[in-house]
């Protein structure tokens, strides 16, 4: 009998050797974090797995569908979630990302179908594994010309210079219209999708707080130099003098010239 206890629990030494770093097993002692891992089995499971793992194998297309989603169409990978943080998983919830409506597809900022207490509970679940806390930018403390500066060498090649959105290879970049400071702060750490991430070392939190403070401004610029033809680029203005404004001006130049000659 002896034996056999010793064999247990030198066999439950080996699986708690063997769990990974920074999993939290089981239901959550905290209350909000609890009903986030019930949330997690609902919405998130079929994809990202037990324990937030990561799934790498075709999850069934009749388990776990995320409210929005479409059915049969969850095959693929879901990545690991542990360490991720707070910060990721609040990013991709409040921005309508997450659950997404085919798997494989670009994530889209769309209408947002969990409750604000179901976010926070699923984010606080998402916490237990570890990983950077949700950031707190402070725009009125950053620099305009600097976040400019920052977000031309950082961000305009993908989002444009005024942050109205792009094309690149594989993705479209959106517009930042809609996005929140704390959620420009959010994709700058995390580098959803083909976006790359930016550590403190790159960009630290101070220039971050003038990144935001600059997409912030784009949202409502000025305009200096008349109509903005909503900010897309030289080119369409461009074509607008040449086909617009040029042959307009030629136009009025003959009824100008016309009644001189009357």
């Amino acid at each position: 009998m002896r034996a056999v206890l010793i064999f247990a629990a030198l066999a439950a030494s080996a699986l708690a050797v063997a769990a990974p770093a920074g999993a939290a097993p089981g239901t959550p002692k905290d209350p909000l974090a609890a009903y986030g891992f019930h949330l997690y089995g609902q919405y998130c499971l079929a994809c990202h797995g037990t324990n937030a793992a990561g799934r790498y194998k075709e999850p069934s297309s009749a388990s776990g569908a995320g409210p929005g989603r479409a059915q049969g169409q969850q095959g693929g990978i879901g990545p690991s979630l542990q360490g991720v943080g707070a910060l990721a998983a609040d990013f991709y919830l409040r921005t309508g990302y997450m659950p997404l409506r085919h798997i494989g597809l670009q994530p889209r900022r769309r209408r947002v179908f969990l409750s604000e207490h179901q976010i926070r509970a699923i984010v606080a679940y998402i916490a237990t594994f570890g990983g950077p806390p949700i950031p707190t930018p402070r725009p009125d403390l950053g620099n305009l010309s600097q976040g400019q500066a920052l977000f031309t060498e950082h961000c305009a090649g993908c989002h444009q210079v005024l942050a109205q959105g792009g094309y690149v290879t594989g993705a479209l970049p959106p517009a930042l219209v809609l996005a929140t400071p704390r959620q420009v702060a959010q994709a700058v750490r995390i580098g959803p999708y083909v976006m790359p991430t930016f550590s403190t070392r790159s960009i630290s939190d101070r220039q971050l707080d003038s990144i935001v403070r600059y997409v912030e401004f784009t949202k409502n610029p000025t305009r200096p130099g008349g109509w903005g033809l909503g900010y897309i680029g030289p080119v369409p203005e461009g074509l607008v003098t040449w086909f617009l404004a040029i042959p307009a001006l030629l136009v009025l130049c003959l009824i100008l010239g016309r009644r001189l000659r009357s």
